[in-house]
């Protein structure tokens, strides 16, 4: 049996837990990581800081499931943060509209790279 490539580390401290995600989310992973967020929920975590920056490929799977425990972290009275993303993953967040869901406080600064591809993308200015 191989195991998944993804390692999932939680730390508490007190009513707050950090989770650091280091490898790969895609179909085969994304429940363990719903499964660690969840628990992290039952255990009674009002606060889950998730670092994203061991993580390699995060496809919409991953994504859904961060927006699924985000709904159900302020369902509880609890908040979920991203924190660290990849440019792939905060270019992932931005498209499907999830990244002021999810990511940190919006005095968190945005990726260079997310920056450049929102100037190169953005239609121009219409002429006044």
């Amino acid at each position: 049996m191989t195991l998944p490539p993804l390692n999932i580390y939680r730390h508490d401290r007190g009513t707050r837990a950090l989770i650091t995600l280091a490898g790969d989310i895609g179909p085969t992973t994304a429940p363990l990581v719903r499964d660690a967020l969840e628990r992290c929920l039952h255990d009674g975590i009002v606060t889950i800081d998730v670092d994203l920056t061991a993580l390699g490929h995060c496809d919409g799977t991953g994504t859904d499931v961060f927006v699924d425990a985000s709904q159900h972290a302020t369902a509880a009275h609890a908040s979920l943060r991203l924190h660290h993303p990849s440019p792939q993953t905060a270019r992932l967040l931005a498209h499907t509209g999830s990244a002021p869901l999810l990511l940190g406080p919006p005095s968190a600064p945005v990726p260079p790279s997310l920056l450049h591809d929102l100037h190169t993308t953005a239609p121009p200015p219409s002429p006044q």
